[in-house]
């Protein structure tokens, strides 16, 4: 054991750790190359407009580059939100933090808390909270259906060893 280490019970042990964060398919090289690719299709188009003496084209075609650039900016930044779920046998903590850096943090009893789904036949799993006398959280909403069925199938599972108690083994 170390002795920095301050002493760690069963009970405090982890059951199920995880940190949900937005995906974004398009990486750092992928954005470079997009942004590329938008601005020699804008330079494209605008010469001949230019060359005609219609220079305030440059302007707008100028516009249209800076407002991809931007949102794709924003995309990323709003991808810096994420969610950590921690289970042990003794409580459930759900902290959520925003892209901004705003930190919330929840604290349940895992024998009373229950996960509920809202699934559509035809798009699957929908949305995800958790639920407690008579409060709700819901978790994973930037998830995608198949992300968010396999977060609910393993935190299920954490749950009901929450239920069954810490093993001292």
């Amino acid at each position: 054991m170390d002795a920095d280490k301050p002493h760690e019970s069963v009970a405090d042990r982890p059951l199920f750790q995880t940190v949900l964060q937005p995906h974004r398919s398009l990486g750092r090289g992928g954005f470079v190359l997009l942004m590329v690719v938008v601005g020699c299709a804008s330079a494209l188009v605008t010469l001949p407009f230019f060359l005609l003496g219609a220079w305030p084209i440059l302007g707008f075609m100028g516009l249209d580059v800076l407002g991809v650039y931007i949102a794709f900016r924003r995309s990323y930044a709003a991808a810096r939100a994420r969610e950590e779920v921690v289970v042990t046998p003794i409580e459930l903590v759900v902290r959520k933090i925003s892209h901004y850096g705003q930190r919330s943090e929840w604290h349940f009893n895992p024998l009373w808390v229950r996960l509920q789904k809202t699934e559509h036949r035809e798009f699957g799993l929908l949305a995800l909270a958790l639920v407690e006398r008579g409060r709700s959280l819901p978790v994973g909403g930037f998830l995608g259906p198949r992300e968010r069925e396999r977060f609910a199938a393993d935190f299920s599972a954490a749950l009901a060893a929450a239920r069954r108690g810490p093993a001292f083994i």
